[in-house]
C-alpha cells in the first residue's frame, strides 16, 4: 500500500535526514524552502552542537545557513526518525550499516524511505534500496531515490539544478519531488528505481576513469569517447540485470554522468586524478578526506558483472588499476584500443 502523506491543518510534516555531509546539508539546505519540520541526525556530537549554536556545517558547505527554527539537530537515531513522514538517507554506502545500527524495521513502518546515496555496499553487492528492503522490511512503493546532475556545492551557490525522484509508486516519486522542488531546484518524477539507482553508481566508477585519464594527460577529446563508450556499458549492464524501455539520454542518467566526469567538484573525478598522477589509493583517500563512492562501486559492478558478462571494458580497467595494482599508464593504453 502506498503511502502518501499530506499536510492537515497546524501540522506540519516531518522529515528526517540522516548524514552529515555536503550532500546531506544540501537537502537541509533545498527542504528549508518548503514548510515542513526538518529532524537533521548526525554522528559526531561536536558538529551537531556546533550547528546548534552557530547554524553552519563546519566541515561541510559552510556558507549554507541552517534554518533553526525549522531544523531540530539529533545524534539519536531513533529520535531522529521518530514522528517523520520521510527519511532521508546521505551516508556513504560503505557506511549505511553502521549508521542504522540502532535501528529495526517497526521504526520504518509507514515510513517513506529515500536513498540519496549513489553507492553500493561493499562485500554485499546489493543497492541501498535492497537492502533497505532486505534488513527492514521497507516496501518497494515506500521507497525513493533521489538523482540527477545536481552537486551540493552548486545547490549551495543557489544555481539552477534538477533533480529526478524514482520509485516503484509514481505518486510517490511525485509527491516528494514536490518537496525537492524550490525557486533554484526542479525535481520530476520516474519510475525506472533500478535503471536509477545503477546509473548513479556506474557514473561515479566512470568520473574516477576520466580522472585517471586527466592525470595521465589526456585531453577533452579523450575524455569525450570515453564517456559516450561509458553509457553504451551503462546500457548493456542494465539492459541485462533490468530490461526496461528507458530513454538513457535523459538529464538523471547522461546528464549526471557528464556532470560527474567533467566537473570541479566531482570527488570521483578528483580521486581518479590523483591516481592517474601516481598518487597509491591509500594516499589518494587520505588527501581527499571524502568517500569517492566509485572506488567501492567498481568492485561491485566487476563482480556483478562476472555473472553477466556483458562487455564493459572502462570499468574492468578501472577495476585492475585499483584491486590489481595494474600502472594506470599501461591500463589506458590497452583500453584506448577497445574505444570507438
Amino acid at each position: 500500500m502506498t503511502i502518501v502523506r499530506t499536510k492537515e491543518k497546524g501540522d506540519l510534516p516531518i522529515i528526517a535526514v540522516i548524514g552529515g555531509g555536503s550532500w546531506a546539508t544540501a537537502i537541509i539546505k533545498i527542504l528549508s524552502e518548503q514548510n515542513v519540520r526538518i529532524q537533521w541526525w548526525l554522528r559526531n556530537k561536536d558538529d551537531a552542537e556546533f550547528i546548534r549554536q552557530y547554524g553552519h556545517n563546519p566541515h561541510y558547505l559552510s556558507d549554507v545557513q541552517i534554518h533553526k527554527r525549522k531544523v531540530r539537530i539529533c545524534t539519536n537515531m531513533v529520535k531522529a526518525v521518530e514522528g517523520a513522514t520521510h527519511v532521508i538517507l546521505v551516508v556513504p554506502a560503505a557506511f549505511i550499516g553502521d549508521a542504522l545500527t540502532h535501528l529495526s524495521a517497526h521504526h520504518l513502518t509507514d515510513k517513506v524511505v529515500v536513498s540519496a546515496i549513489k553507492g553500493m555496499l561493499p562485500g554485499k553487492n546489493l543497492l541501498v534500496t535492497d537492502w533497505m528492503e532486505r534488513e527492514f522490511n521497507v516496501l518497494p512503493e515506500n521507497i525513493c531515490v533521489i538523482a540527477g546532475p545536481c552537486h551540493a556545492e552548486e545547490v549551495a551557490l543557489e544555481k539552477q539544478s534538477f533533480l529526478t525522484i524514482a520509485s516503484a509508486a509514481m505518486a510517490q516519486a511525485t509527491h516528494f519531488a514536490q518537496l525537492m522542488t524550490c525557486r533554484y531546484v526542479q525535481s520530476s518524477a520516474l519510475d525506472d528505481v533500478y535503471g536509477v539507482e545503477y546509473s548513479a553508481v556506474i557514473k561515479n566508477i566512470i568520473a574516477l576513469a576520466c580522472g585517471i585519464t586527466h592525470g595521465l594527460g589526456y585531453g577533452d577529446n579523450f575524455q569525450a569517447v570515453l564517456v559516450s563508450n561509458a553509457m553504451q556499458e551503462i546500457k548493456r549492464l542494465l539492459d541485462a540485470l533490468h530490461p526496461k524501455d528507458r530513454d538513457l539520454s535523459a538529464s538523471v542518467y547522461l546528464g549526471d554522468l557528464l556532470v560527474t566526469a567533467y566537473s570541479q567538484f566531482s570527488r570521483n573525478r578528483t580521486f581518479g586524478n590523483m591516481i592517474g598522477r601516481g598518487y597509491s589509493v591509500k594516499s589518494a583517500q587520505m588527501e581527499l578526506n571524502m568517500i569517492a563512492e566509485g572506488y567501492y562501486a567498481v568492485k561491485s559492478i566487476y563482480e556483478i558483472n562476472s555473472r553477466c558478462k556483458v562487455s564493459m571494458p572502462i570499468i574492468e580497467a578501472v577495476y585492475r588499476i585499483l584491486y590489481e595494482k595494474a600502472p594506470p599508464g599501461t591500463e589506458m593504453g590497452q583500453l584506448k584500443k577497445m574505444l570507438k
